[in-house]
């Protein structure tokens, strides 16, 4: 089975600019992605698919084959899942075809190998369309979590049908995390969005979920990466 990683950076983050290649721990953001995918045994070929020049420079001195996204799927608006239906043709085009397509996005640095694995072999097991990473969830629908419904009055997101006074009463809930994302190019090329297919998961722990947004995330991973070494 054939399996191409493809990392999706773009260059206009607003939430901390030029993120994907601000020096991490050491490195750039975006060498994170490409370290764990060249690692991980089920990758045969590494991608990243950008807009940008300097992105381009730092995925290419990584190792990884550069395609270059058009500006029309690169914007704060333009949805992600057509940037990965780029990323198969123009991989299919350039590459043949491939059994398939893992999103490793930069803004996940703390992923592991086996995180990566895992999410491989999960879709596979369970016959599912895709296969999403997920994290224990610090907030819940059923107990702390409100909707306002007028008159200025609230309720439960999710009203339990019996009486929930503790939290360890509530269901689990998970939040997605951008760890890691597996699917097949012919799921992406004939659907539009995870939830269009059958849906399965991998859990990772918080420390290893962090997905770096703004600055305050940057350090918290800067400081677990430290602590690490």
């Amino acid at each position: 089975m054939k399996n191409f990683a493809f990392i999706f950076a773009r260059g206009g983050s607003k939430g901390l600019p030029g993120k994907n290649i601000k020096p991490l721990a050491g490195k750039p953001l975006l060498q994170y992605s490409i370290d764990t995918a060249f690692a991980s045994p089920s990758i045969d070929q590494v991608f990243v698919s950008t807009d940008d020049i300097e992105i381009a420079a730092v995925a290419r001195a990584g190792g990884a084959i550069v395609i270059d996204r058009p500006a029309k799927l690169a914007s704060d608006i333009s949805p992600e899942w057509l940037s990965w239906r780029h990323g198969v043709e123009w991989a299919q085009t350039h590459y043949g075809e491939f059994d398939g397509f893992v999103s490793l996005p930069a803004t996940s640095p703390l992923r592991s190998i086996d995180d990566v694995e895992r999410a491989i072999a999960r879709r596979k097991s369970v016959g599912a369309d895709i296969c999403i990473s997920i994290t224990p969830a610090s907030r819940s629908p059923y107990f702390n979590m409100v909707k306002q419904i007028g008159e200025g009055l609230v309720e439960l997101v999710n009203k339990p049908r019996g009486e929930i006074v503790r939290r360890q009463d509530a269901p689990t809930i998970f939040d997605i995390t951008t760890v890691v994302y597996v699917t097949t190019p012919n799921f992406l090329l004939s659907h539009y969005g995870i939830f269009s297919g059958k849906v399965t998961s991998v859990e990772v722990p918080k420390e290893r979920a962090i997905d770096i947004d703004d600055i305050y995330d940057f350090k918290l991973a800067e400081t677990i990466i430290q602590e690490h070494q």
